[in-house]
């Protein structure tokens, strides 16, 4: 098919050279004229569009309204803070709003090149005059005005005029400012700290070159179909090759980029990062230092370069300086977190198992407890023919047969901040739990359903289950839970999982790669895991904000929906229960101290993130953050008091000399989302058992 498909793209690219031209109505600033699209981008790009039209799980027209959505998509992804172009510059582009459709068709590349030159001259404006600001000295800000800063500028208006930009540049270098000094910084450090900010991202714009902005332009138009659809430049392809096969080490971070910064999006279980206990999902990094060299600020930084100077040889440290997730929004102090980079080992993400010991209506009880941190097989032993090869099922119907050796009273499989993995695991690890049926559907672009099952008969455990899941909790772990769960085999606890439904698979262009979505996941009951994710039979507090983490977070998410369902479940046995099971739940845990502390931790973040303004007078900003901390801090202290701790007197904030020990794997018994969930399996075995009973 690709042969096929490029001699095609080739014959039409002799036709292109009128529609070339058609573009030049805009002229681009005369400093940028360099960044004109090559043969090679033009190729790709058609390539794109073809696989597009005949590959993508749904096959959307290229269209005027998917036209629409390129334009919106490519100016959010250039200014998602809308604090560059000009409202005029919005107009002279408008024009191409609904032509996009028919310059990708034609492989005319001129208009995004255009509009990107344009952003880059603004971008450059922009800083020089943030560089003139500091200039001045950052003394001749003054924080005893009354004034206030938009920080949620997505649905801002556009600048008028570049007096209206200049103001609002003013107040953003103004709040910088103000942010740092309440961190705790001097002036003239303020000073050198982002004029060396600013400085480097003038010199990073000299750099830019037309690749950066054919993947921009491209991804803007492959975005439009899913989160997952996305084009490789040769550049990323390569590193996407590494971070799959892991044949350099890193730090095993998901990243990905918001707006000025990197974020973390999960942290890979066993991973060096995970490990050090001091980084987590949500945390914004700011700089990066290779062991003792100086910090790199990397504000303003693209992804793949902020990658770049994370990823190092084995053995070797890595500094990250990082703003925490659990500060407030105003909140710009940072820690640094020193990381030995290594690559994460297929035995330190296997399956384990801890006995969990509650005494529940004045019984003892012993529950087995199998931590699965991810869906793993070694495919190179596999091949090998290595009898022993590792994998999930193996090694998990090997715990459980030393649990039940252990006579416990009921199994928790706990799939929290599981990311997922081999799709093949999943299936055959809920083999171990049913008789014998399918486990997950997949369903392809023509519609086309294929069904993945358990063929062997019997299953390994039949002794009561729940499974403990949140919301990173995503993909291969989605599709055994929701099998346990269409098969009434397992109560599921915990919080909604991630909703990753969509299958991907890579496309080599004749320039760089296409990561195609072209199958989507379905439950055995006909209910895709996509967007929705796993919704458990009873919830617990969230420990973080759905609205910014998981699938439905993502722009342009494919939606939920449904197919035929594969099974015919008998009657569910836990429905009888569920009401009084939830309000024992509910009853245990309205004082439970973790409980209420992240229920309250959420609250208060979910209240600080709606917040679209800042005051950039230093009495009320210091004001504001004080009583933030206050907040945290009661909290915090309520937390430690209800568990016979010490109160803190201030918030701790970490630093770089703080000492960070491998710390002690806590007892199973400490952990309050697992001792819940025992106690919730218990309360059914009570409950079920009584029934059985009359």
């Amino acid at each position: 098919m690709k042969r096929t498909l490029t001699c095609t793209v080739l014959a039409v690219l002799f036709g292109l050279h009128a529609s070339l031209a058609m573009a030049k109505a805009v002229s681009t600033p005369e400093n940028w004229d360099y960044l004109q699209p090559d043969r090679d981008q033009v190729i790709a790009s058609l390539n794109v569009v073809e696989l597009l039209k005949r590959h993508h799980y749904n096959k959307p027209p290229l269209n005027d309204a998917r036209s629409a959505k390129i334009f919106d998509s490519y100016i959010q992804m250039l200014d998602p803070s809308r604090s560059y172009f000009l409202a005029s510059d919005l107009e002279e582009f408008g024009k191409w709003r609904n032509q996009f459709d028919d310059f990708l068709k034609g492989g005319n590349l001129e208009p995004g090149f255009i509009i990107y030159s344009r952003h880059l001259e603004r971008l450059q404006n922009r800083l020089n005059y943030a560089l003139s600001l500091l200039d001045k000295g950052v003394d001749s800000f003054d924080f005893s005005v009354d004034e206030e800063l938009l920080v949620d500028r997505e649905k801002a208006a556009w600048a008028k005029d570049t007096a209206e930009l200049d103001d609002l540049w003013r107040k953003r270098v103004k709040d910088e400012v103000l942010r740092l000094k309440i961190a705790g910084k001097e002036p003239k450090a303020i000073e050198e700290l982002l004029t060396k900010r600013y400085k480097n991202q003038l010199s990073r714009l000299n750099q830019t070159r037309g690749e950066d902005v054919f993947q921009t332009y491209i991804n803007a138009f492959a975005q439009t179909y899913d989160p997952h659809t996305q084009y490789l430049s040769p550049d990323s392809a390569e590193n996407f090759d590494i971070n799959m096969s892991l044949s350099l080490e890193g730090i095993g971070a998901v990243l990905q980029s918001d707006n000025e910064h990197v974020k973390i999006v999960r942290l890979v279980p066993a991973g060096p990062a995970e490990k050090s206990k001091q980084l987590a999902p949500a945390d914004k990094i700011v700089g990066v230092g290779q062991a003792n060299d100086e910090m790199v600020d990397v504000i303003g930084w693209r992804l793949d370069e902020v990658v770049k100077l994370i990823r190092g040889p084995k053995g070797s440290v890595v500094r990250l300086e990082v703003i925490p997730a659990s500060n407030a929004p105003n909140d710009q102090s940072s820690k640094v977190v020193a990381i030995t980079r290594e690559a994460v080992k297929l035995e330190e993400q296997a399956a384990k198992k801890s006995v969990l010991n509650l005494e529940h209506q004045g019984q003892n009880f012993k529950l087995g407890v199998i931590e699965i941190p991810a869906f793993y097989l070694d495919f190179k032993a596999l091949r090998a023919g290595d009898q022993n090869y590792k994998s999930t099922t193996r090694d998990v119907k090997k715990l459980l047969s030393e649990l039940e050796a252990e006579k416990v009273d009921g199994v928790v499989i706990d799939l929290r901040n599981n990311g997922g993995g081999s799709l093949q695991e999943a299936t055959e690890l809920t083999g171990l739990f049913i008789d014998q049926g399918p486990t997950v559907l997949v369903r392809n672009s023509d519609g086309r359903v294929d069904v993945l099952a358990d063929e062997q008969t019997g299953a390994l455990y039949k002794g009561p289950l729940a499974v403990l899941v949140n919301r990173l909790s995503a993909s291969a772990s989605e599709i055994f839970a929701g099998a346990m769960q269409d098969y009434h085999r397992a109560l599921i606890l915990g919080g909604q999982t991630f909703g990753k439904g969509t299958v991907q698979t890579i496309q080599p262009l004749n320039h760089g790669e296409l990561k195609l979505t072209l199958a989507k996941f379905y439950r055995v009951s006909g209910q895709s895991t996509q967007h929705q994710g796993v919704i458990p039979d009873i919830s617990y507090p969230a420990d973080v904000d759905t609205k910014e983490i998981g699938e439905s977070a993502l722009p342009e998410a494919l939606p939920w929906d449904s197919i035929r369902a594969a099974i015919n479940p008998d009657m569910n046995p836990f429905k009888p229960f569920l009401a009084e099971l939830k309000a024992r739940h509910e009853a245990r845990t309205g004082e439970n101290p973790d409980f209420v502390f992240t229920r309250d931790r959420l609250a208060l973040a979910q209240e600080l993130m709606h917040e679209t303004t800042v005051s950039l007078n230093e009495e009320k900003r210091r004001a504001q953050q004080a009583d933030i901390e206050k907040r945290q801090l009661a909290l915090e202290n309520a937390l430690r008091l209800a568990k016979g701790e010490e109160p803190l007197a201030k918030l701790e904030k970490e630093d770089e000399n703080t000492p960070h020990a491998e710390a002690d794997k806590p007892k199973p018994e400490d952990d309050a989302y697992l001792s819940e969930s025992g106690r919730i399996l218990l309360d059914y075995l009570g409950l079920s058992s009584a029934m059985a009973k009359h």
